[in-house]
């Protein structure tokens, strides 16, 4: 019997204040996909996270994730599900007053964990994933921007979950950083086989995750074109809304051939 995909909604629609916010929105995101979602401000992509998370139900239709209808769910039921589930904030949400270890370990802490050594471990072993390690014992306020993302992503994935969702992850930051998170996100696509839904406003991070692969051999990205091996791109789609419909769902590739006069503005 097939898997279901991992992220699906059916024909969901969502109102608020009586005003239509989503209007019988459908998409699949499969294992190890990534899922990019656009629009202008205010379109609903923050929105469809909280739907995935279960956080708000819909007016109608279904959000399903691994096969499981969310909306019928008790929150205890939904918390299960939520484990298995990592979100990086667009501004990071570090706990201010608490140590980059401590803000890693936190949700180890919450889930039950209390062996010293084994948190430490695993605040390590995901830190260095991030390439943070040596900023272990430092506070928020001494990191920049892109640091806190690491951080941010780090902290996200210590329960090593399955599905992860980002809200603008490279919003405010440089070219140079907004690369090395990107590089981060696809390092846990073609490491981890990590499904991902990300919200963004900068196309060119989605392009190089459709173009390039996560080689940890080489501890860099490298088009996947390059690789002579017979392996396939990454599979990478994108759901633009425009007034709370899709508006276009498409790979890259269909995104940078097309004429439409309203998604040309988003690739100048």
């Amino acid at each position: 019997m097939d898997k279901p995909p991992v992220i699906e909604l059916r024909e969901v629609s969502l109102t608020s204040e009586e005003k239509p916010v989503l209007s019988r929105i459908s998409f699949r995101v499969e294992q190890g996909e990534t899922l990019f979602l656009l629009g202008v401000t205010g379109a609903g992509k923050s929105v469809l996270l909280k739907l995935v998370l279960g956080l708000i139900k819909p007016a109608s239709g279904q959000v399903l994730v691994e096969g499981r209808d969310l909306t019928p769910l008790s929150e205890d039921e939904l918390d299960q599900i939520r484990r298995r589930m990592g979100i990086v904030f667009q501004e990071g949400a570090l706990f201010d007053s608490l140590s980059v270890y401590e803000n890693v370990a936190y949700r180890l802490r919450e889930e039950g964990l209390r062996r010293e050594e084994e948190i430490e471990r695993r605040v390590r072993e995901v830190l260095r994933f991030v390439e943070m390690e040596e900023a272990i014992d430092k506070m928020p306020s001494e990191l920049s921007g892109g640091m806190r993302r690491r951080v941010a992503i780090a902290r996200a994935i210590i329960s090593q979950p399955q599905i992860m969702l980002y809200d603008s992850p490279t919003a405010g930051l440089d070219p140079v950083t907004s690369h090395t998170i990107t590089m981060q996100i696809a390092k846990l696509r073609d490491v981890q086989h990590v499904t991902s839904l990300v919200v963004t406003h900068r196309l060119q991070d989605a392009f190089v995750l459709a173009n390039y692969v996560y080689i940890e051999q080489r501890t860099a990205l490298v088009p996947w074109r390059s690789l002579n091996n017979g392996s396939p791109p990454p599979v990478i789609r994108f759901l633009l809304l425009r007034e709370g419909e899709a508006y276009f769902q498409g790979t890259a590739q269909d995104l940078a051939a097309t004429h439409d006069d309203y998604l040309l503005k988003f690739l100048e």
